[in-house]
């Protein structure tokens, strides 16, 4: 378990509820999470799941109904701590007619940072984000995916202990984004808090180390990356039969196999004759009597693989059931108080 100088971020019980004469709205119904010091976190979720909320909220830049927890040791909302945190909105607007470095300068100063060091930092940053020939021009000039690294440098501007990015590629090309998951590793690799927040799932799978997934304000599953994904786990073997000595039928051999593996052993026949063999275990130990028995039985094996679903598909089986539980809330009749007499 970590300890709490391990941790970036401790939230738990995060609330936020907008009220007004004629509705109420649950953005955020009791969140916890925790971010901890070298570690890129990624926070999940459809279209107004709160996502940006919480973000916001341990900005300080909407109050929360209810909210516990620490972010760098200090209470959320503590003021003086945000001078230790990088922030990339997602709509994040520089003025247009500043350059790269005076947007640097700018937000630098902003966050506290002596001249000297904003001087030193500037280009250097202007560099890792891949920007270092386009310091001195307007920001007017630069594409969307000039911008968001722009954006990336100047969250890091105050060095900052923990960075909390929305939607940091957002158009961003390939070899852009590719930049950005190794400057990001960089970063995890120093020590720094990351917090994610994204819809590119397959950018996620590649650089989180955990994740959490959000739905209509409520927390519904968090764990590594590998936890997630760990549902349909299974082994899969291809193999054919081999033209110098005559194969059994994949009948037969799905006979001659079933009692090694029972009801957990799948095979399908394709087109060609070859066949896929999925077991679902993770333990490379059980398919070796599989490989065996069909290298015995004058089959070639040509490709063993282990198969684990993606992070989309973790995404998407959450918010499915999320979405089941909501719906069966919502359709199941409530119930009459009865009286103390015993009748309704």
């Amino acid at each position: 378990m970590p300890t709490a100088s391990d941790l970036a971020v401790d939230v738990y019980d995060a609330v936020k509820t907008y009220r007004s004469m004629r509705n109420t709205i649950h953005a955020l119904r009791g969140v916890s999470i925790t971010v901890r010091r070298g570690e890129v976190f990624g926070l999940l979720g459809p279209n107004g799941a709160g996502k940006s909320t919480l973000v916001k909220i341990l900005m300080t830049v909407i109050t929360p109904t209810s909210c516990q927890g620490t972010m760098l040791g200090k209470p959320i909302g503590d003021k003086p701590t945000l001078a230790k945190v990088g922030y990339l909105p997602e709509h994040h607007r520089f003025p247009d007619y500043l350059t790269a470095k005076q947007v640097l300068h700018f937000f630098g100063a902003m966050s506290g940072v002596d001249r000297a060091t904003r001087r030193k930092r500037a280009p250097m940053l202007l560099d890792m984000v891949g920007l270092s020939n386009a310091g001195n021009r307007t920001v007017r000039q630069f594409s969307k995916g000039m911008r968001q690294r722009l954006g990336l440098a100047q969250a890091m501007i105050n060095d900052p202990d923990m960075l909390l990015l929305d939607e940091p590629t957002d158009g961003v090309d390939p070899e852009g984004r590719r930049d950005i998951r190794n400057l990001l590793a960089n970063l995890r690799a120093a020590g720094k808090g990351i917090l994610i927040n994204t819809h590119i799932l397959a950018e996620l799978e590649l650089l989180c180390d955990r994740a959490a997934i959000i739905h209509s304000g409520e927390l519904h599953k968090q764990g590594t990356i590998a936890e997630l994904t760990t549902f349909n786990a299974a082994y899969e073997i291809e193999a054919r039969p081999t033209a110098a000595t005559p194969a059994p039928s994949a009948e037969a051999l799905t006979a001659d196999l079933a009692h090694l593996a029972g009801a957990q052993l799948q095979i399908t026949t394709k087109p060609t004759g070859e066949v896929l063999i999925r077991w679902a275990t993770t333990d490379p130990a059980d398919i070796q009597p599989i490989i065996d028995r069909l290298r015995a039985a004058a089959w070639q094996v040509t490709r063993v693989y282990p198969y684990r679903a993606t992070l989309e598909d973790a995404f998407i089986k959450v918010i499915e059931q999320a979405k089941a539980q909501e719906n069966a809330k919502r359709h199941t009749p409530a119930h009459s108080t009865p009286t103390a007499g015993g009748q309704p």
